[in-house]
């Protein structure tokens, strides 16, 4: 069937998922609670929208369309105080984090609905291995042109947001000793990783997308698991790189980071993309995952190696007027920190295991973060 088409949208509006984890409150492994919690928000009201996940110790949220930084952290703070609340019903603790540091992914079990089974029957064990939680930001697009040429333009700017959002130092009750661990298990999917580069949404509909669906592995968009990805029937591309955060301000802080990159990529005073842009794209985006803010990238267009954290300060300043236009100062404001001073929140997690040397305790201070928000160094 051909590919449906691409609805268009208001440039630039917004919106956040979050998957998210639940967490059993007596030893505070994951808890195979979704069916109770989603049944529970059905019958009171959500400021939201609230869906199962592939495994069911996993739910995500996601927000309405959002055009500001103020308005979209109100919902999300109203989404986690919703869940907070329904968790204290329930005795089921809600977290952000990228990975739970010491559940086994072979107890985990494959929520009931004829998608997810499917997935599994295909996948076998890594789709209980991809109990691995994510933020997703959709971003507006006016046309399906804008839509693939924003898709490529982000390109160089993906390991920024490796690095701000890896909140997944830990797996299986070891530090894997990488900031985001969890794409490491969405990188073993066949159809993850970057999209073709096509700048035509006429030849990516009627050529790519055709060509894929005529050999079966493709029904629809949803089976690519692209790093960003078009969706057509929203109107939107989707940066799926993202660690879900510990905290809702921190998911939207990245939003608005992305949703500022967006606006100055579309003035296209930067050189347009292009394929050889893609030469350094794993090897940048492995130094994220490895080593967040720390890690080294090489600029695609000048082939100049330059620091993760040096390059999204270097960005900040150029993003300064679009963040006063959009009204995300101070978005930008806590992205600055986190860069220059406070780290992401992988670095917070260890902090808190080197204080205790217990994995459970990591998974306590990630309790508390989404509940409590912000506090000092998070």
């Amino acid at each position: 069937m051909p590919l449906e088409p691409f609805k268009s949208s208001r440039s630039l509006t917004m919106g956040v998922e979050l998957e998210l984890q639940l967490v059993n409150t007596y030893d505070l492994d994951l808890s195979s609670s979704s069916d109770d919690l989603l049944e529970y928000l059905s019958r009171h009201p959500f400021p939201g929208t609230v869906t199962p996940e592939m495994t069911q110790s996993m739910i995500e949220i996601a927000t309405s369309v959002q055009h500001r930084h103020g308005p979209l952290l109100a919902q999300l703070r109203d989404i986690r105080h919703a869940l907070v609340s329904a968790g204290d019903r329930l005795n089921i603790e809600v977290a952000g984090g990228g990975t739970h540091p010491f559940q086994r992914w072979f107890e985990q079990r494959i929520f009931s609905r004829p998608r997810f089974e499917q997935l599994s029957g295909l996948y076998g064990y890594l789709a209980k291995q991809f109990t691995v939680f994510g933020q997703h930001v959709h971003i507006g697009c006016s046309t399906p042109d804008e839509a693939l040429f924003l898709l490529h333009s982000l390109n160089r700017y993906v390991p920024h947001f490796i690095a701000l959002s890896a909140s997944s130092p830990y797996s299986q009750g070891v530090d894997t000793l990488f900031d985001s661990a969890r794409l490491n298990s969405v990188f073993a999917f066949p159809l993850s990783g970057r999209a073709p580069f096509v700048l035509s949404w006429d030849e990516f509909a009627e050529h790519y997308f055709t060509k894929m669906e005529a050999t079966g592995v493709v029904k629809s968009m949803k089976d690519f698991y692209w790093d960003i990805r078009p969706k057509p029937e929203y109107g939107t591309i989707e940066l799926r790189v993202c660690d879900t955060p510990l905290t809702v301000e921190r998911a939207a802080a990245l939003a608005c980071y992305l949703q500022a990159l967006c606006r100055h990529l579309l003035e296209r005073n930067e050189p347009p993309p292009e394929e050889d842009d893609y030469l350094v794209y794993t090897y940048n985006r492995f130094q994220a995952c490895r080593f967040g803010l720390d890690g080294t990238m090489v600029n695609p267009k000048t082939s100049e190696q330059i620091g993760i954290r040096e390059d999204i300060l270097a960005t900040l300043r150029k993003l300064e007027p679009h963040a006063l236009a959009l009204d995300s100062v101070a978005a930008l404001d806590e992205i600055a920190r986190a860069t220059a001073r406070d780290g992401n929140h992988a670095t917070y997690l260890r902090k808190c295991f080197g204080a205790t040397g217990s994995v459970q305790s990591v998974v306590r201070a990630a309790v508390d973060a989404l509940r409590q928000g912000p506090a000092g160094s998070l």
